[in-house]
């Protein structure tokens, strides 16, 4: 287990910006930083980072969090990874308790995997390395490709061994537990069909030399192994099976390597192996990502578009294979993303055309000879349709669907009219040819949208950018809305109002504004109210408010961030919202920093922009303060009489519970007069 102080160092050392940056595009926005979210696929920014409260917020999904909580959602970490993973970006050296037996035997089974995927990382590189046949087979593969020492280290490139159970029974050795061995897939094993009570268990990668497979954070997710034999019954390239820590689809081979360098050049090559990227990277071109020889996908885009709007698919010179590729044009326009496209002459492929030129020769290749994709593909196709009218309208009726993909009708009006005049057809006809395939795609979309029910009534929100209410409030949307569950969010409302108030401005001291009980009485026979002023820390005037009334908080998460607070007061005499947005309780910790990135939401309007003036919140705090604490008495007592009235059961008592009724009666109608007065 780590100790208590190396999880403080970790937090003080880190820099939310930082880290996150290593995910997601960040750009300035005033004292913050936005992008677009890693967790959605939204195309306007709402994912926002805080350098001074060290937290983050996504607007799209509600989730946000810490540093640590980023890592937990980005890359599916334990706390505890998380935290090492800092820790080893930082330096920082971490203190371990001893962990018993039952805790070590308790370890998360993704992280068995992990460090399952890791040994087999180093036991192949050393396999390269050392062993006479690592060297002699697969070291000299490499080299002949090309690669220097610095190179195959960089990537950990590895071999496994031409044995039927060299890795396995080294790992059994090492105390690995078989079954994440094949949970990995690193090893087969299948029943024995002489004795089927034993189980035979042999190396999937046997004789292959080794790639490993990233995530973005640098964890080995799985293996891509080359075979180097004639051997035409076996694959060429064999990858591990997808497991729960690997999806083929949804992974860049490289993207580790090269995810600095796609954010600070913006834009991100695309080529279809491993080697490809391998060369590319050591002849200076690390921006450079891998689909590892399969058909592009989805999810693969998204990761590129956290980086960069811009994608360059780098194409051999073989015209067959690139067709079979063309579909992953059409996705990454659906994303909002721009695509060019290269191809290499004379059949060169990224890899052998890197190693016939020089590296400022290949730079400037790429950066002079890349196509859009219309260009791409009327010199692709264009050979083939000829002088036939009909493969001419097909091709060009190809090229408008790529276009209708485009979500920007700006960029489709430009796309449009280069259209028109490379393929020598008017614009109109191009335009109505568009039209016609977007009402198609608004006919689909419509009878799918008839399909769905939403599952929250979020009623009329006047501010088109203000997020529904799920986002802004996700403790308290657990619930579908009925009568009875109404009171219950009101009251969980002025709850949370109190914890933002105590934690944006629990340090403030305020001169308060109050209306109290004069000795004489008005015209209905109750005390007058007269305007009293007096000067309170917010903290301790919410302290003592619901300290005087014994209020308690009706949500666990609330009380809880409540009592924390009390609690640092009763010590330091200030709140340190750092604890709490760095506490080990996850729950409470992303709450404190939903509450804290709500005064952030203006920053993704603009409003500045719009010359709205947006009214500072310190200037009403007074008020503020007072109407969140006399809004929660009011619901309580609200409560109160309601379940007064409810519980009636017995003549007897009805007297006396409706003289109490009139009494918290008359109480709310104090309430509500304060709440009008209070200036």
């Amino acid at each position: 287990m780590i100790s208590r102080e190396t999880i403080d160092r970790v937090f003080e050392t880190a820099r939310v910006e930082e880290v996150i940056g290593e995910f997601v595009q960040l750009k300035k926005s005033g004292s913050n930083f936005k992008g677009l979210s890693p967790f959605s696929e939204e195309r306007t920014p709402s994912f926002m980072v805080s350098p001074v409260k060290q937290i983050w917020k996504d607007f799209s999904t509600g989730k946000g969090g810490n540093v640590v909580s980023f890592l937990m959602e980005q890359e599916h970490y334990s706390y505890p990874e998380a935290i090492r993973f800092l820790a080893r970006k930082y330096n920082i050296e971490i203190d371990e308790i001893e962990q018993t037996d039952e805790q070590k035997q308790q370890a998360d089974e993704r992280e068995s995997m992990f460090l399952v995927s890791e040994y087999a990382r180093d036991y192949f590189h050393k396999n390269l390395l050392e062993d006479p046949q690592g060297i002699a087979i697969g070291l000299s593969y490499f080299k002949e490709r090309g690669y220097t020492e610095e190179t195959i280290k960089k990537f950990q490139l590895g071999y496994s061994l031409n044995e039927w159970e060299a890795f396995t029974s080294e790992a059994l050795n090492k105390g690995y537990n078989l079954k994440y061995l094949e949970s990995t897939g690193l090893t087969i094993v299948k029943q024995d069909s002489q004795n089927p009570n034993n189980n035979k268990q042999f190396d999937r990668f046997k004789g292959r030399v080794m790639f490993p497979i990233h995530s973005m954070s640098g964890r080995v997710l799985g293996f891509g192994g080359r075979i180097l034999t004639n051997d035409k019954k076996a694959a060429k390239y064999l990858n591990s099976p997808d497991s729960d820590i690997y999806h083929k689809s949804n992974v860049l081979y490289g993207i580790h390597y090269a995810k600095k360098t796609i954010a600070r050049e913006d834009n991100c090559y695309l080529v279809e192996g491993y080697t490809d990227t391998i060369t590319l990277h050591q002849c200076g071109i690390e921006n450079v990502v891998s689909s590892s020889g399969t058909a592009l996908t989805e999810n693969q885009i998204r990761l590129i578009n956290r980086l960069t709007k811009n994608i360059t698919i780098l194409f051999d010179g073989d015209a067959a294979g690139i067709r079979a590729s063309i579909r992953g044009i059409d996705l990454i326009l659906e994303q909002g993303m721009n695509v060019r496209v290269l191809m290499f002459p004379n059949g060169d492929d990224p890899d052998s055309y890197a190693k016939k030129v020089s590296e400022t020769e290949l730079k400037d290749y790429l950066e002079n000879n890349s196509q859009d994709f219309i260009n791409f593909k009327v010199s692709l196709l264009m050979e083939e349709a000829k002088n036939d009218p009909v493969k001419k309208a097909g091709l060009i009726r190809d090229i408008v669907v790529s276009i209708s993909k485009i979500p920007d009708r700006i960029q489709r009006e430009v796309y449009i009219q280069e259209c028109s005049r490379i393929m020598d057809i008017s614009e109109n006809v191009l335009f109505n040819e568009l039209a016609q395939i977007d009402n198609k795609l608004k006919r689909e979309a419509s009878k799918n949208t008839s399909k769905k029910t939403s599952n929250f009534n979020t009623g009329n929100r006047p501010d088109p950018n203000e997020p529904p209410m799920e986002v802004l409030y996700p403790e308290m949307m657990q619930l579908q809305k009925t009568p009875q569950t109404e009171k219950v969010d009101e009251l969980q409302k002025y709850e949370r109002e109190i914890i933002k108030i105590l934690l944006l401005y629990g340090n403030n001291e305020v001169d308060f504004v109050d209306f109290v009980e004069d000795e004489s009485v008005d015209g209905r026979g109750f005390q007058a109210l007269k305007k009293e002023h007096f000067q309170n820390l917010v903290s301790k005037e919410i302290y003592l408010n619901l300290q005087d009334d014994e209020v308690e908080f009706t949500n666990e998460i609330f009380k809880q961030i409540y009592y924390d607070i009390i609690n640092q007061l009763n010590q330091n005499k200030n709140i340190s919202v750092d604890v709490l947005v760095n506490h080990t309780n996850q729950e409470i910790s992303n709450l404190v920093t939903n509450i804290l990135m709500d005064d952030e939401k203006h920053v993704l309007s603009n409003w500045e922009r719009k010359d709205i003036v947006v009214k500072s919140k310190e200037s009403d705090l007074s008020k503020m303060v007072l109407d969140a604490i006399y809004n929660l008495r009011r619901v309580l007592i609200e409560q109160k009489i309601n379940s007064l009235i409810t519980n009636v059961t017995k003549d007897n008592e009805r007297e006396q519970i409706l003289e109490s009724v009139v009494n918290y009666t008359n109480l709310k109608q104090r309430l509500f007069e304060r709440l009008n007065r209070v200036v």
